[in-house]
């Protein structure tokens, strides 16, 4: 049991959706962010991974790798600062979101190994589908890392099993067919689909990729997500308003998921 296990057993307990925040690892003072996400009401961060050709990424993620990358972020970097967020926060989950080209360049081992010694709980990799994944899944298994999938509305029943397949920790759903934030489908739609993912994975499932609101995250929550991924919305906030802002949207957006019916 590792701590996004622990912690989807805590959201059931409570009978709360829980609220995953993405920011990317090097755009603006990444540091001071990541740690203040706890206590803004983030129950699980996505790190990102910058890389130079985010596809799976809308305009404001593609920017913000960009400006990582600028700025000289690189993984060994991305996985200096989760070991720094982990001495400060001993059970928050943590999890990185990005490529696979990075991982690979490191070595899945030794990536594997150095992602456990800072203190990660997950990863995704948004490019890799579960037919290529099974020598990066055994590497993290072996030191207790979650593989995180991917479904789409497009995931038919035998692609859910595949996606299920040795994946832990919790399924992500992308709630459109198109690129990190550009909007959400319609509420109904995902709620249908959640409870199919749900069912066909036996996992928790996570709802991303266009929720951008209060509003929109709670709407998520009620149709009975475990969990609202919010990333494009708050990584714009920081890089137009920096932290304070960011942070702002955060709790505003913690507050809608917890009231949420």
């Amino acid at each position: 049991m590792n701590r996004l296990t622990t912690k989807f057993a805590a959201l059931k307990a409570g009978n709360r959706a829980g609220f995953v925040t993405y920011i990317m690892a090097g755009d603006g003072e990444t540091a001071d962010l990541l740690d203040a996400l706890p206590a803004a009401g983030a129950d699980v961060i996505e790190l990102g991974m910058p890389f130079t050709d985010p596809m799976a990424d809308g305009p404001s993620i593609q920017g913000a790798a960009l400006r990582a990358l600028d700025n000289g972020m690189t993984l060994k970097g991305t996985l200096a600062l989760a070991k720094t967020f982990r001495a400060n926060h001993p059970d928050t989950p943590l999890v990185l979101m990005g490529y696979a080209n990075p991982v690979h360049h490191m070595g899945y081992a030794a990536f594997a190994k150095a992602a456990a010694d800072a203190g990660v709980d997950g990863l995704i990799c948004v490019d890799l589908p579960p037919e290529e994944d099974t020598e990066l899944r055994e590497a993290l298994a072996a030191e207790n890392i979650s593989i995180i999938r991917l479904a789409t509305p497009t995931s038919n029943d035998d692609r859910l099993k595949a996606v299920a397949e040795g994946s832990s920790g919790f399924v992500y759903y992308v709630s459109t067919t198109g690129v990190t934030g550009m909007g959400k489908g319609a509420a109904t739609d995902v709620a249908d689909a959640v409870k199919r993912v749900q069912t066909a994975t036996g996992l928790p499932v996570a709802v991303g990729f266009g929720v951008r609101t209060p509003e929109e995250a709670a709407e998520i929550a009620s149709g009975g997500a475990d969990a609202v991924v919010v990333g494009s919305a708050i990584v714009s906030a920081n890089h137009d308003g920096g932290t304070k802002t960011a942070l702002e949207l955060v709790r505003n957006i913690s507050a809608a998921v917890r009231a949420a019916p």
